[in-house]
């Protein structure tokens, strides 16, 4: 059974892309946002660096929330020996892919934690183009539905998916599955490779539980206060007062 979706506060609803080469940046960034984020997420270009744990627990003992977004995609034995491994850190978001029922099932019941694992769908920066290359001869939309219902049924706690896909994955799974949307872009879309990107009120207005946003904030001239400018969109979002 899935558990119930993450409790966040409405300022922990902004996850920070940390996508750095290393802990000397990472923990740079984490002080030059203050408490404009509390929730930051940690990918493969850091785990490269050798480092990735140790930015983890820096995170941890600064009271950041954290997504390890990894994307594990093995035979189930393994990623159940990963997800296992992981329950000995402070994580409250793990990425696994969401093509595998069985393995899916498999991560889910080594799930022993307070833990939210999330299933990647189809990733943001592809479109329908790229599925017909991989053979796939469905629109987005309905292969993210269909990836969501099955990571469901297989445990599985939410979905990482494009916040255009965040309404159908909610008509579908009904409340309490967590849906957390990347490829969020305030300004609009911003010629990127992300391909099926929304703005901030959108992706909560269609279902989102938390968002994603990277480049935004990192090529802002003020980091900081493009982070705060979207947490007031998010409280904006949710009809949460600032005052």
């Amino acid at each position: 059974m899935s558990r119930p979706p993450l409790p966040l506060a409405p300022e922990e609803r902004l996850i920070f892309a940390l996508d750095v080469p290393g802990r000397a940046q990472a923990l740079e960034w984490v002080d030059r946002l203050g408490e404009a984020v509390r929730f930051y997420k940690i990918g493969m270009e850091l785990l490269a660096s050798g480092e990735y744990f140790q930015v983890l627990d820096a995170l941890a003992a600064r009271g950041k929330r954290v997504f390890v977004d990894l994307k594990f995609f093995d035979i189930p034995a393994t990623v159940a020996g990963v997800i296992r491994g992981l329950g000995r850190w402070k994580i409250d978001y793990c990425t696994i892919h969401g093509w595998h029922p069985a393995m899916m099932r498999a991560a889910a019941e080594a799930n022993a934690g307070d833990m939210r694992l999330l299933a990647v769908t189809v990733l943001t920066s592809m479109d329908g183009a790229d599925l017909r290359a991989m053979g796939i001869e469905r629109e987005p939309e309905q292969v993210v539905v269909e990836r969501a219902l099955a990571a469901q049924a297989a445990g599985i706690d939410g979905v990482i998916a494009s916040g255009r896909e965040a309404a159908p994955i909610r008509r579908a799974t009904g409340p309490g599955f967590s849906i957390v949307c990347p490829g969020i872009r305030p300004g609009g879309p911003a010629g990127d490779d992300q391909k099926r990107s929304m703005g901030v009120a959108e992706a909560f207005a269609a279902g989102a539980d938390a968002i994603v946003v990277g480049r935004p904030i990192r090529n802002a001239p003020d980091p900081r206060a493009a982070a705060a400018a979207i947490q007031a969109e998010i409280l904006a979002a949710l009809g949460v007062s600032n005052q």
